[in-house]
């Protein structure tokens, strides 16, 4: 890496402006970006409040955010890189190796530890767990038994592969998700990072609300497949923070760390998503070497280890509606910015 390229006083007032800007136009009712470079101090930008539930509370560094599908990148994703490391799990073998002894066919099973990691593997795009109540198979038991809905090899963005993953990595390491996802976090100290769910607070930002009426899901994971296993999956179920997520990117791009070298082999381009985009190994890969990701409640994740600059956005958008269209705009300046040199 060279020297990091610190962001500059436009990119700041840019991003700062666009925050603003999503509040005002009811995309979201608050929330923080944060911005900084490998060995200097992050910035916040906040804007808004948490929620009306909350008053003129506004949000900050510490404010907790339930994450969604940034769960993939900041638990699955480095707990199956140590995993891979120990020998406990192979990215070319398939997923079934690694779960409770299944006998006799089981397509979804077949899917590799490198197909699910990259949304190739062909496996059913809708996940309905509810579907499965009352059943008396074990979920992955369930979930491997499935039929392809695709041949493997093209990207298709799945839930239901990183449901795999960590019913693979509690099995393998006889841990339960949450305790390996505790122990990684702790490591990196960031404190502020759990599944849940959490209790309802003034520093914790309530999602949707499901029925006219109805109190607001709070402290609980927003997807209905994590709430429905509990809280605590592969594919979502974490809550964060701003704080906690500049300290994990900053522990990402650091080159004298191990981590580094996950992102490097993750962020290499496997499938393509789109014009000038494709999936890694859970990351997606952007021009400039960018490595993103986004979570459907309203937060996103960038890295740019060359340049040695992160950015991390945190919202609520879902609270006033489907979170992508609202926030497009921020998140479209977020990547921009990141990859200005």
């Amino acid at each position: 890496m060279t020297k990091p390229v610190p962001f500059t006083s436009d990119d700041v007032a840019r991003l700062a402006e666009a925050l603003h800007r999503a509040v005002a136009d009811g995309a979201t009712p608050g929330g923080v970006i944060a911005l900084g470079t490998l060995g200097d101090a992050p910035r916040f930008l906040t804007s808004g409040r948490i929620a009306d539930e909350l008053g003129d509370a506004t949000p900050g560094a510490d404010t907790v955010y339930d994450i969604a599908s940034l769960t993939k990148v900041v638990a699955t994703w480095p707990l199956v890189c140590q995993a891979v490391d120990a020998g406990l799990l192979t990215p070319t073998a398939p997923v079934r190796d690694f779960l409770p002894a299944l006998d006799g066919p089981a397509p979804s099973g077949e899917a590799t530890i490198e197909q699910l990691l990259t949304h190739t593997a062909g496996l059913k795009a809708s996940t309905r767990l509810d579907r499965y109540r009352g059943a008396h198979q074990p979920l992955h038991e369930l979930l491997c038994r499935e039929p392809l809905e695709a041949e493997p090899g093209e990207h298709r963005y799945v839930n239901r592969g990183y449901i795999l993953l960590g019913l693979a990595l509690a099995h393998t390491h006889r841990r339960p998700l949450d305790e390996l996802a505790r122990a990684l976090w702790d490591d990196l100290g960031m404190t502020g990072t759990t599944y849940g769910p959490v209790a309802r607070g003034p520093q914790v930002a309530p999602t949707d609300r499901r029925l006219p009426g109805a109190p607001r899901v709070w402290g609980q994971a927003h997807d209905d497949n994590a709430a429905l296993l509990g809280g605590v999956a592969g594919h979502a179920g974490v809550f964060s923070t701003a704080r906690d997520l500049a300290r994990y990117a900053e522990h990402l791009i650091d080159p004298a760390g191990r981590p580094h070298g996950w992102l490097r082999a993750s962020a290499l381009p496997f499938a393509p998503i789109e014009a000038g985009l494709h999936r890694g190994l859970s990351w997606v890969c952007a021009p400039g070497d960018v490595a993103c990701h986004h979570g459907f409640t309203g937060t996103s994740l960038y890295l740019a280890p060359t340049a040695g600059r992160y950015l991390a956005i945190c919202t609520n958008a879902v609270y006033r509606g489907e979170a992508r269209r609202g926030i497009a705009p921020l998140r479209a300046l977020a990547l921009k910015s990141i990859t200005a040199t």
